[in-house]
């Protein structure tokens, strides 16, 4: 598939999402958020990485004859083995990379060990092999020898797969020579009392659960079982950092102390860990501190790297003759090599692993992983090799793309690789809002980035500014406070901030040069809504005098926040904002949310955007005929359960909505110019919707006169969702047809 094309599709359809909130009354804000968004604000130019080559290692054959393994290691640890007592039929021996076989043997030799590899790289051989190694050396069924630590279930379940592979295919009954199960609290009650029962030799589960086998008497069978306990592996050694990181600190400790492990040997591995300017200080950086978390001793030879190789013939950038080879290259329209000899030797080739796969460590001349780089924009590689061959920018862009490509199809010698497997990052941000002084509309400063002051200007304050849904127009979002004086400083502050905070006001200022609100508001200004008036003896038009207190007020504040005589004369409007004072929408005592009534850049929402990506890409990879149908799929990862919860639940909800609406469009387009009355309205959107029986019913098997209430339920249910659906103002990611632009209907200035 074309990754740079969905891309594409991503932004364009995430900008045209974005700019749907969006709505700025301000021309010259509207031009700097304009400008701002085009130039990619919130979606920033992709990053590429290419999957580096390792240096090859031993075999799991090899070690087994150097003694280094078990003999039985030769039998578990191949490829391509199948289930069955035949899957071995077929199979080659697995063999590892160098830095899989240098953690192998630290492992042998009983010391604590990390592994800091790069993804992709084979990290959980490096325990898995040691761990079963050590099954077959003191026997299967002495209880639990290992116990591995998974940040996330979605892990522990994939290394489940894997394990499957080693410890069971080949094998009569699919029954290996180690055993290993499953134990992070998504079991059934069965499956967990069968575990208890009959302890595993290799547990795998979550550092949550590991805290509640130490704790919970009826799970005491597990600690029993691990009693001598020899690995304890935390994987993604990074997520454990702060206040979790000392939790998993405590945890390490308490497991050796309950297990009474005494020749416990504790495994980290991970793919991104901070460590200093060189390998070697890296080593002993990382030893420090996985030494703390471990609570054990790590020798800073033990900190396991990557070995990197080239894949492809060294660039020579000094070399005039190299450098015309390369110009040549990128200027030729002849087909890019199909075999992998020519295709390494490509100078072209050659140049990207250099730029976009690889560089070498100033001080000791090893090769490392290049940093993540874009494509495009002033510093991308494209820009790189314009300015070394001369050649224009857009040349030299879809030359990089097309031998990405070309490398991903192109296999290394002797390998199932590809020359170049290369990952695209596309970072999407939120957003903020715009930011302004508090000057005079044609003199503020405009930004969209986020800071105090004014640059170099330290007594001009910036201010966030919220945008009124309906019209654009600018308000000011500010909490202000009394100080000793008597006089108040206006302070930033967030839209959604709803909490009530002691001495401080949360409200907006308006400035309005063309629209000032008065000094003095009377009835009949037709500056405040008509029910926050009432008639008086004199048949005069008044505020009612419990609304005053809402009335936006006249102050004068200065550059710096604080009021001032001399200072801008602006409006204070109290917060939660009661009605717009331009163009005068008013909005109930129910809605005390001001993110309903007020827009800022951010405003789509994370989960909002989230689904919108995500269905995007679903339907790009669904309408891709290169990819296999089994591929056309998305994993979409969170931070915790919660974050998981919410999205799926978004994501559906994303899915009824459009599903509802899509049908609604169909049966109104079928009814063409008489519309849809009422009576009928839900049934023909329940047979544009052609939802087959087992979509809605308990018994799909559901027959005569209890078909007829089924059906009749579904439409009940159906109208229940039209009319909600479509009532103003309850989604902001989803407006209705009136708030979008499609009714014929006029819209009111009052919301409910």
């Amino acid at each position: 598939m074309d990754v740079f094309a969905l891309r594409d599709r991503l932004v364009s359809d995430y900008e045209e999402f974005t700019r749907s909130f969006i709505n700025v009354r301000d021309p010259r804000i509207n031009e700097v958020v304009d400008r701002e968004l085009s130039e990619g604000l919130l979606w920033p130019e992709s990053l590429i990485q290419l999957n580096p080559s390792f240096a090859p290692g031993a075999s799991i054959d090899d070690l087994a004859a150097e003694g280094v393994l078990h003999e039985a290691s030769r039998a578990i640890f191949r490829r391509n083995k199948t289930e069955g007592a035949g899957g071995q039929a077929g199979s080659t021996t697995l063999r590892l990379h160098r830095h899989q076989e240098d953690a192998i043997r630290v492992a042998a030799t009983g010391a604590n060990y990390v592994l800091t590899t790069g993804t992709g790289s084979g990290k959980s051989l490096t325990y898995i092999v040691p761990i079963v190694d050590r099954v077959l050396r003191e026997g299967p069924g002495r209880g639990i020898r290992a116990i591995v630590v998974y940040p996330m279930n979605a892990l522990a379940n994939s290394q489940a797969g894997e394990l499957e592979k080693f410890l069971k295919f080949g094998f009569p009954n699919n029954s290996g020579p180690a055993t290993f199960r499953r134990y992070t609290g998504q079991e059934k009650e069965e499956e967990r009392a069968e575990i208890i029962a009959s302890p595993p030799d290799i547990l795998l589960t979550n550092y949550v659960m590991l805290e509640l086998l130490l704790t919970r008497p009826f799970e005491k069978g597990l600690i029993e079982a691990a009693k001598g306990l020899r690995f304890l592996v935390l994987d993604e050694l990074h997520t454990y950092r702060g206040r979790q990181g000392a939790d998993v600190a405590l945890l390490v400790r308490r497991v050796r102390e309950a297990t009474k492990a005494t020749q416990l040997q504790v495994v980290g591995t991970s793919a991104t860990l901070a460590g200093g300017e060189t390998v070697d200080e890296s080593k002993v950086e990382i030893a420090s501190v996985a030494g703390r978390l471990f609570g054990a001793l790590v020798e800073p030879a033990n900190v396991v790297g990557e070995t990197l190789i080239r894949s492809t013939a060294p660039e020579q950038p000094d070399d005039t003759a190299w450098v015309a080879s390369l110009r040549a290259r990128i200027e030729s329209t002849a087909p890019l090599p199909s075999e992998a000899a020519a295709f390494v030797a490509d100078p072209l080739a050659s140049w990207i692993e250099g730029t976009l796969g690889l560089t070498e460590e100033p001080a000791s001349g090893r090769l490392i992983r290049a940093r993540p780089r874009s494509i495009g924009g002033d510093q991308g590689a494209a820009a790189v090799l314009a300015d070394i061959t001369g050649l224009p920018v857009d040349r030299c862009t879809d030359a990089i793309r097309e031998t990405l490509f070309a490398g991903f199809r192109v296999a290394l010698p002797g390998s199932a690789f590809p020359v170049f497997a290369f990952r695209l990052h596309q970072f999407f941000s939120r957003g903020d809002t715009v930011f302004a002084s508090l000057e005079a509309e044609m003199d503020r400063y405009v930004t969209t980035q986020g800071q105090q002051f004014v640059p170099g200007d330290r007594e001009r304050q910036l201010l966030p500014l919220s945008f009124c849904r309906e019209c654009g127009q600018d308000y000011y979002t500010v909490g202000r406070h009394k100080d000793l004086s008597g006089t108040y400083t206006y302070e930033p502050r967030e839209l959604s901030d709803v909490t009530a905070v002691e001495d401080r006001d949360r409200g907006f200022l308006y400035i309005g040069t063309e629209s000032p609100w008065p000094d003095h508001v009377d009835g009949e200004s037709g500056r405040v809504p008509d029910d926050w008036l009432e008639e008086m003896a004199d048949g005069r038009m008044a505020v009612k005098s419990d609304r005053k207190k809402d009335l936006p007020s006249i102050v004068h504040v200065g550059l710096d926040g604080r009021e001032s005589p001399a200072g801008l004369r602006v409006a204070w409007v109290p917060a939660p904002f009661k009605f717009c004072l331009v163009c005068g929408v008013e909005y109930s005592g129910r809605q005390t949310r001001d993110l309903g009534k007020l827009s800022t850049l951010g405003s789509g929402g994370r989960s909002s955007a989230t689904s919108l990506l995500s269905l995007t890409a679903v339907r790009s990879l669904r309408h891709d005929e290169t990819l296999e149908p089994r591929a056309r799929k998305l994993l979409a990862f969170t931070d915790n359960r919660q974050d998981a919860s919410l999205q799926a639940g978004h994501l559906n909800d994303t899915v009824e909505v459009g599903l509802l609406r899509s049908a609604l469009y169909r049966a109104a387009m079928g009814a063409g110019a008489a519309g849809l009355g009422h009576d009928e309205l839900a049934g023909k959107v329940a047979d544009a919707l052609a939802l087959d029986v087992a979509d809605y019913a308990i018994d799909p098997a559901v027959k005569f006169a209890a078909r007829a209430q089924t059906d009749a339920a579904l439409r009940d249910v159906l109208g229940y969702r039209l009319y909600r659906d479509l009532e103003r103002g309850w989604r902001v990611t989803a407006p209705n047809l009136e708030q979008a632009g499609c009714s014929r209907s006029t819209t009111s200035r009052s919301t409910s």
